[in-house]
Formats: C-alpha cells, sequence, structure tokens
C-alpha cells in the first residue's frame, strides 16, 4: 500500500505539472484531472524488467494471460463496485467509450497523411441483447484497438485512451497543425468506465479490429477477462469482426435484466439519447431526437423546439416561453431553458423536483441536478450541456464546486434578464401568463437568493390602492407615480383587495392621496421585509407607528372645530387604557391619522407572518399557542367610541372596561392578529345585554312620565266636543 500511495503522489505531481503547459492544453487538463488525480496510473498486470514479463506470466500459442498486482485488484474491486451508485451506468459509459472510438476515427479520416480500411462502413454504434444466451453486446465501427493499445488502454486502470488522443491534438495544435476541433467530440475517461461493465459482467470479451491499414497484418484481437485474477489476449477465431470494437458483456444472473430490448432502449433514451451517432438496438434505430441545444438557433423552427420540450420535460402542453443561449464564461456552456404552461405545485401535488438535467457532450451526467440552478428556479425545464466541465471520476456529478457555484450564477443572471426584456417588451404575456403563474417562485428566489435580490425586485409586480382590480404595476412604476415629497414606499398586507381598502390603517393614506401597494400572500411579508429598500426608497408598512402624512387644508380645519378629548384628556384616558389592558398593551398614545376608527395597534408582527410561524411551530411539536405580545395602540381622541368610553370610565367602570377590551380586540381583529374571533362572544353578549337592559330602564321610565302627565290632547277633544253638543 505504501507503493500505491507514492504512486499517486507522483500522478498527481505529473498532471499538476502537465497542465499548465498552455492555455490549450490546460483546458483539456481541467476535464481529465479529476478522474486521474484520485486514481493512480496502475498496469493491471505483473511486470518485471523485461518486455516478455510485461506480456504476461505465460504465453501459450497467440494466447497471453496476466495477471492482476494484488494491489490492482483492490483497485479494480473499487471501480466496480463501489464507485457508480446506478449499476445501468455502465451501459452509459461504454456507449460513450464507443461514441469516442468513431469521432476518433471520423478525424483520422478527414487527414489525408492515413489510411483506414473499409472507408464506406457508416459511423454507428449497435447494440445487441440476447435473453437466452444472457449477454449483451456493444459495437461500433470507429477507430478500434491493436494488442498493444488492448494492453496500453484496458490494460490500466483510470487510463484514458481518449486523454493520450486529446494530448496528441494538443501537440498538433502548438506545432500548427489543422482538424484540432476533433477534440470537442471526446467523451473520454476510457479506462475507468470500461471497468463499470464487472458491475453486471461475469466476464468480459473485446474484439476489436484496427482501423489503421498498416495494422490488418496481426488481423482481430480478444482481449476477455472475469475481472479477478487475470486477463487474456488472443487472436479473435470466431465469426467476422469488422472495423471498430465489439465489447459483450456476459451478464450476471442476478442482472439479467439487461439483456431485456426494453430495459436497454429505456436506460439509452435516459442517458444516450443525444449521441451524435446513430445507436441501433436489435435492428432499430434509437436515438431519434437531435440535441436541440447544441443547434444554432436560428436553424431551429417552433415545432422542433416544442417537440424536444415535450420530451424533456415529459409534457403535453406546449411551452410558455423558452430561453436558448451559450455561455463563454466560467465554462464554455450550452443551455435551452423551457418555462412551462402550468406548474404542478399549484394543485397540491407537493414540491417539485428541479427540472433541468445537465449534460457533457450530449451525453446525460445527473437527471434534474440540484446544483446547476438555484432552488426557486425548480419550474425550468430543460438543458445544460457542458463540453469542459469538471466530473467525478464515476461521471455522475460535477467535481468543482466553486466552478458550479459560478456557473448557477451566471445561467441565474441570464434567465432573469430574459425575464426583464419579456417584461419591458411583451407585458402583456409577463403579467397575465407568467407572472400570474410563477410570482410565488421569484418571491422565493428575492428572499433565498441574496445575489438577485435587487434584478428579482425589478420583476415583481403588485396591485395598488390606486390601479384597477387585477392591473398590476412594478415598483418602478409606483415609485414614478409618486410625489416629489413622498420618499417611502407604503404596502398593506391583506387577505383581499376588499379588506385592505376598508382597513383603518389606510385612512390617512386615503386623505393625504398617497399609493399603497396591496400584498395578499404570506410570503410577500418575507419579500419585503428582506428587500427593506428599492432604489434608496424604504419600504414601510403602513400599520408603522408615527406615520404622519399631511391633511388637506379643509379637512384640518374641520377637525380643529370638531368635539374631542382636550390633551389633558387624551393623557388620561390613555393612562387608563395602559392600566386597563395591562397584560396586553404596552403603550397608548393619541393620533391624528385615523377618521372613522376609534384605534389601531401599530409596529406590530405581521398576522400573516404569525400565521405561519404557529403552523410551522405546530408542525414542528411545538406549543399550538404562540403568546401575542403586548401591543402599541393608538386611539382616535375625536371618535364618538373614545369620548363614550371616557365619559363612563368613573360612572361605569364595569362597562367601560368591556367597552375597553372590544376596542382593543376590534384592533387585532383589523391587523389579522386576532387568533380566533370566538374569544369575543361572551364579551360581545355582555355588552348586548347592557345595551339591552339600559333601553329597557329608559323605555320604562319614559312610560312613567307619561303615566304620570294628564293627556291634555284627550281632553282638549273632549272638552270640544260637549262644546259641540252644547251648541246643537
Amino acid at each position: 500500500m505504501p507503493r500505491l500511495r507514492s504512486m499517486m503522489l507522483m500522478a498527481r505531481r505529473t498532471l499538476a505539472k502537465n497542465a499548465s503547459r498552455s492555455i490549450t492544453a490546460g483546458k483539456v487538463a481541467s476535464h481529465f484531472v479529476p478522474v486521474l488525480t484520485r486514481l493512480p496510473e496502475v498496469r493491471v498486470f505483473s511486470s518485471t524488467d523485461d518486455s516478455a514479463a510485461q506480456r504476461g506470466k505465460s504465453e501459450n500459442g497467440s494466447s497471453k494471460s496476466m495477471a492482476f498486482q494484488a494491489e490492482t485488484k483492490q483497485l479494480l474491486d473499487i471501480v466496480t463496485n463501489s464507485l457508480y451508485t446506478d449499476k445501468e451506468v455502465f451501459l452509459r459509459e461504454l456507449v460513450s467509450n464507443a461514441s469516442d472510438a468513431l469521432e476518433k476515427l471520423r478525424h483520422v479520416q478527414a487527414s489525408a497523411n492515413t489510411t483506414t480500411i473499409d472507408p464506406e462502413l457508416p459511423l454507428e454504434i449497435v447494440i445487441q441483447c440476447d435473453e437466452d444466451k444472457g449477454t449483451l453486446t456493444i459495437s461500433d465501427t470507429g477507430i478500434g484497438l491493436t494488442e498493444d493499445e488492448m494492453i496500453s488502454n484496458l490494460g490500466t486502470i483510470a487510463r484514458s485512451g481518449s486523454k493520450a488522443f486529446m494530448e496528441q491534438l494538443t501537440q498538433r495544435s502548438e506545432e500548427g497543425s489543422e482538424a484540432v476541433d476533433a477534440s470537442r467530440g471526446i467523451i473520454g475517461k476510457f479506462g475507468v468506465g470500461f471497468y463499470s461493465t464487472f458491475m453486471v459482467g461475469k466476464k468480459v470479451e473485446v474484439r476489436s479490429r484496427s482501423a489503421y491499414e498498416d495494422n490488418q497484418a496481426d488481423g482481430p484481437k480478444v482481449w476477455s477477462s472475469s475481472g479477478t485474477g487475470s486477463f487474456e489476449i488472443s487472436d479473435f477465431k470466431g465469426e467476422e469482426q469488422d472495423r471498430g470494437s465489439s465489447i459483450v458483456i456476459h451478464l450476471k444472473d442476478e442482472y439479467a435484466e439487461f439483456s431485456d430490448k426494453d430495459r436497454i432502449e429505456q436506460i439509452l433514451k435516459k442517458y444516450s439519447n443525444f449521441v451524435s451517432f446513430p445507436i441501433s438496438l436489435n435492428g432499430e434505430i434509437v436515438n431519434t431526437m437531435d440535441a436541440v441545444w447544441a443547434k444554432d438557433p436560428k436553424e431551429i423552427d417552433e415545432e422542433t423546439y416544442t417537440s424536444f420540450y415535450r420530451f424533456i420535460a415529459n409534457a403535453i402542453d406546449e411551452p410558455l416561453d423558452r430561453v436558448h443561449f451559450r455561455a463563454d464564461a466560467p465554462l464554455d456552456v450550452k443551455a435551452l431553458f423551457y418555462i412551462p404552461s402550468f406548474h404542478s405545485e399549484k394543485y397540491g401535488m407537493g414540491r417539485m423536483e428541479p427540472g433541468v438535467s445537465l449534460y457533457s457532450r450530449k451525453v446525460l451526467i445527473e437527471s434534474r441536478s440540484p446544483d446547476i440552478l438555484p432552488d426557486w428556479m425548480r419550474f425550468v425545464k430543460g438543458v445544460v450541456d457542458s463540453e469542459d466541465l469538471p466530473l467525478s471520476v464515476s461521471r455522475e456529478k460535477a467535481q468543482d464546486s466553486n466552478l458550479i457555484a459560478k456557473l448557477r450564477k451566471v445561467l441565474t443572471r441570464k434567465f432573469i434578464s430574459h425575464l426583464a426584456q419579456m417584461a419591458k417588451k411583451n407585458p402583456e404575456k409577463y403579467k397575465d401568463e407568467f407572472y400570474k403563474e410563477y410570482a410565488f417562485f421569484l418571491k422565493e428566489g428575492l428572499c433565498q437568493d441574496f445575489d438577485f435580490k435587487e434584478p428579482l425586485s425589478k420583476i415583481l409586480y403588485f396591485e395598488t390602492s390606486k390601479t384597477m382590480r387585477g392591473e398590476l404595476m412594478s415598483l418602478d412604476e409606483y415609485i414614478s407615480r409618486c410625489t416629489p415629497e413622498q420618499k417611502d414606499i407604503y404596502y398593506i398586507h391583506s387577505p383581499t383587495r376588499d379588506m385592505a381598502l376598508q382597513s383603518p390603517y389606510m385612512e390617512a393614506f386615503e386623505k393625504s392621496g398617497r399609493e399603497v401597494i396591496l400584498v395578499y400572500n404570506a410570503i410577500d411579508d418575507f419579500v419585503m421585509a428582506n428587500l427593506e429598500k428599492y432604489e434608496g426608497r424604504n419600504l414601510v408598512s403602513v400599520e408603522k407607528a408615527g406615520i404622519d402624512l399631511p391633511e388637506d387644508k379643509d379637512e384640518a380645519e374641520g377637525k380643529n372645530g370638531s368635539l374631542g378629548l382636550s390633551k389633558e384628556e387624551e393623557t388620561e384616558f390613555c393612562r387608563w387604557f395602559e392600566v386597563t389592558l395591562h397584560d396586553k398593551v404596552k403603550s397608548c398614545k393619541s393620533t391624528n391619522r385615523l377618521g372613522s376608527s376609534p384605534a389601531i395597534v401599530t409596529d406590530n408582527e405581521s398576522g400573516a407572518m404569525r400565521r405561519m410561524m404557529r403552523l410551522v411551530d405546530t408542525a414542528e411539536g411545538g406549543r399550538e399557542h404562540i403568546a401575542l405580545p403586548k401591543q402599541q395602540v393608538e386611539i382616535n381622541p375625536k371618535h364618538p367610541v373614545i369620548t363614550g368610553i371616557n365619559l363612563i370610565r368613573e360612572t361605569e367602570p364595569t362597562l367601560a372596561k368591556l367597552l375597553c377590551e372590544q376596542v382593543f380586540d376590534n384592533c387585532l381583529l383589523a391587523a389579522g392578529l386576532l387568533d380566533d374571533g370566538r374569544s369575543m362572544l361572551p364579551r360581545l353578549n355582555d355588552i348586548l345585554q347592557t345595551v339591552v337592559e339600559d333601553v329597557k330602564r329608559n323605555g320604562d321610565k319614559d312610560n312613567d312620565s307619561l303615566n304620570l302627565q294628564p293627556d291634555t290632547k284627550n281632553e282638549a277633544t273632549i272638552g270640544s266636543s260637549e262644546t259641540e253638543q252644547v251648541d246643537k
């Protein structure tokens, strides 16, 4: 094991040194270093100091048997049994390798310096399932392998034939050679990916014929191993082997499912549906869908876009909109995002999973990746493809978390910018279709994603006290309608528009002509609290204390002449109010912001916020009742209820206390803070009983006074009648 550690250190140092040779080499190394720095380059056969020993422990004619080293066997066990989370991924790896081989051949055929065999043979991948024999065969018509290349590429863990090919291309580029773009088509990591076959196979055969004309004298070769003690290389004596390679997997009994055509087709469509070369399965082409995201948007029609959306989103609707773009930093990335016409969370179907999958060179790396976009964008469907994204050894996840975070910011910024353009160029579509459906997600993003708080705030829209029902405006539009002296942005939270406009908190704003934003959902409280400011203006709840708005002169003069409490009476009444409700009221003062309402509570927590916190507390096993903190009360000293209570608070203290408690509960009700309105019923009954008794008592007094007084009207009538009779 010390030897293994030393080899790992040497490999890391060598790779680190080579990775900095040039910009091009650095870009290549960034793709392969994550793999090679984890696993050393270990030969899978025992070796000594001569070539004969390197060829194996025994040679029997054309067959060569080679034994695994003990520590290599352990490493192979890790690769085949612990590296991958899903067994089905082996097929993705083999198809990727086949695509590599075809891409290499295409590059070689484009060169005039090399002669290959069977140039008319199409570039394709052929897969055969045989349930009777329990085998799965993956063939390609690509570059193929010689005996030495089998030992070099299949006989070394974590050695990549694609990596060596890329290094050759890089060297040619530095020397000024042409046709370097083929490096973009290399998926890579042949060494690790190939050995994933031993997860499901009890024996693996690789039959191969090199595509080079100069290598035909040796004929096709076959490499075979059970992935345990040794492997063999021999001449291929079976049926004719065309150019390229065929991997025959003799499946373990417990993985017989991978000889089933339908199962293999499902895996191919999941991982390899967009590979550039045709893939046939038992004679039928499987990958019929093009990688639309890799094409020029100008070349794609609406029908193609819609078909691709329905495929990747498993949807039947037409997308509301799409974003198709390419980014150059921090990586070269192609992305295609769709906005569905609706989302499922509103129907109570649970929280949606991420909708964007991560690809590398058209091969699926991570389905519904949770890292590539922020959580609030989970409604977006689509694809992100990076040709040089650092991946983990198993190629099941992106590796560089810092780089992924930067990429996520680039993608998020691009998507928000697209929404801003939609809002500007097509406001009806944005407000009536997108915002109506997805406003909640934008607000969630503003609360969660600090980096994009400002751009998200610019695409939020609200109703206001001066707009028509259902008419929305942005915060920028709100500011443009403010008077020069208004320095704050005012908002009110209420369940409905009607309740908001009837709220006592709105009275002062109606009188002063100030516009107020109306918000209806609990998340809006979080939005306003997180936003705090917009374009230098504070976002202020109308329930805040100390709001002093200008009044019309005529109304102010009318107030000065109206009856109400004097300054001394205001002070005395507020002191009495605080003492009477000492367990509920923290302070009491008079205000001129009210007109038709006797009192309000200010600087209180939001009612919607309180209900949400109570639900969270209950769901987590906490208390069902959260005590309401003491409130600040502001009274209207000119309101008849307040002046009336002040008149009877000494003569009828019991009734005054009942009225005082009712006024306070009315304030809580208006603020949305009254947890249960039924708590008022006993007091309301007492108040009603007092009123009825008072009316009855006053009625009895009136009747008594009527009985004591003579009926002058009747007497006059009688007298008049008697006079008339005398006259007659």
